[in-house]
């Protein structure tokens, strides 16, 4: 069931971006056709904000009060590419809409969103000094940023020592920089029962972090202009690594069918159940982990690059403003007041308060995108909490939170990450080679990209 909904997603996803093709003129908007006010009025229609918890309510308490004569109406939905396409073709936009980063070069060369380097610079806001610069990047297009970040997720690998130990297996031997005596060290762990899976050695998370991957064997998503570069060879050698990987588990059907059945975000976890030995995780998994604190033993290490330092892909939501909004100084003020210092520092305040109200529950931090947000919140709220293993796991997110690598921006975002999961896919069951997969994957990412840029639907 999981896998016929994620298909149907990304099916979605990719027929509504060509439909926005289709419908747009084609061309990009550049910084001089925005035009943007200080001390806005009038209303502010926003789309964004779904299931907001503590840490977003907070932010919108704040932002409110900083646009005391704006009347703000929030649509608190699920972002749809699908009722976003309808929106733009009716002319019924928001004035701010918040999506996934992937989506933003895609409406930018579509001229269907507004560069902001001048709702920045209205504020005096340098994008590349408030903001993580590979964060920056992955909203950056033809020269303009277009789009105002909010949180970044860093991954890592978070260890169970209790499987680890049991195995004779140490932290340093989960090196992704030495991937021969990972998979050695995966062999030591792995357990089957009933010729299925039984204990992971190691979740690589193949399709869900497929660019961090790519990313640590040099190799690159996306190349000059936002052109796709799936079939770069060093992705080939990514790909190669994940089939040993795999390999030693048992194959990707079996250990895929194995982690789906994972109760990720239950008191029966997979690291209560010792059910892994390391797996790949953005830090946001940290909270679901916390309140299990006395009933497993974790640890954490950086993901390496093939060079052996330690870094992380940069990836995480974002706040746009649409070509036709009818309010854009207003969208502005506000998304810049939500991703405030004052407005970060107003959730590490709810957080810590909500947190309170739970016995030994755990500050993991807030990982913003703003590296003074973070930095201001780690020094305020994240103290020690006396289990060595996850203040290492805590700390080994804030080490790398600056090492991140940016995917790329490019009008095929979506399309690319859907093409490498279906590649990576089809390698790891056996269907294509790594070469073949990518080589189809880079035909298929190439036609959204052509779509995108030449306005032909």
């Amino acid at each position: 069931m999981k896998k016929r909904q994620a298909a149907l997603l990304a099916f979605t996803v990719t027929a509504s971006l060509v439909a926005l093709t289709a419908c747009s003129s084609g061309g990009t908007a550049s910084s001089k056709d925005a035009s943007f006010s200080k001390d806005p009025s009038g209303t502010l229609n926003a789309w964004g904000f779904d299931n907001a918890d503590d840490v977003g309510t907070s932010r919108l308490d704040y932002a409110k009060s900083q646009l005391k004569g704006v009347d703000i109406k929030i649509d608190q939905t699920t972002f749809d590419a699908q009722k976003f396409t309808t929106r733009v073709a009716s002319g019924n936009v928001p004035d701010v809409v918040q999506m996934d980063s992937n989506f933003v070069a895609t409406y930018a060369a579509q001229g269907l969103i507004m560069p902001l380097d001048k709702c920045y610079s209205t504020y005096d806001v340098d994008p590349k000094t408030n903001y993580y610069p590979a964060v920056i990047d992955n909203i950056s297009y033809k020269g303009d940023v277009w789009a105002v970040p909010q949180f970044y997720q860093p991954p890592a690998i978070i260890l169970n020592e209790r499987v680890m130990k049991a195995a004779g297996v140490t932290d340093a031997d989960m090196d992704t920089s030495k991937p021969d005596q990972m998979v050695e060290a995966i062999k030591k762990m792995y357990k089957t029962s009933g010729g299925n899976p039984s204990v992971l050695g190691f979740d690589p998370a193949a399709t869900g972090q497929a660019p961090l991957w790519m990313l640590a064997f040099g190799g690159k998503l996306v190349g000059s202009g936002g052109k796709p570069t799936l079939d770069d060879s060093a992705n080939v050698k990514a790909i190669q690594v994940l089939q040993k990987i795999v390999d030693a588990q048992g194959g990707w059907a079996k250990m895929k069918s194995f982690t789906d059945a994972f109760d990720s975000f239950g008191d029966d976890n997979q690291y209560v159940k010792d059910q892994v030995g390391a797996q790949v995780n953005a830090q946001w998994y940290v909270n679901v982990l916390s309140p299990y604190i006395d009933k497993i033993d974790i640890s954490a290490v950086p993901f390496r690059d093939s060079a052996g330092q330690p870094f992380t892909a940069a990836s995480g939501t974002a706040f746009v403003i649409p070509a036709n909004a009818k309010n854009p100084s207003a969208a502005c003020d506000w998304m810049l007041n939500l991703t405030s210092e004052k407005a970060w520092l107003a959730a590490g305040a709810a957080r810590a308060k909500t947190l309170q109200k739970t016995p030994g529950a755990v500050n993991t931090g807030l990982f913003t995108g703003s590296p003074a947000a973070d930095k201001a919140i780690r020094e305020k709220y994240v103290k020690s909490t006396g289990n060595t293993g996850f203040d290492t796991t805590i700390s080994t997110y804030y080490d790398i939170v600056g090492q991140g690598k940016s995917v790329g921006a490019s009008p095929a975002g979506q399309q690319i990450q859907t093409e490498l999961q279906n590649a990576i896919t089809s390698s790891l069951l056996g269907d294509k080679t790594p070469q073949k997969a990518l080589s189809d994957a880079q035909s298929a990412a190439m036609q959204a990209y052509d779509k995108a840029t030449q306005g032909k639907g």
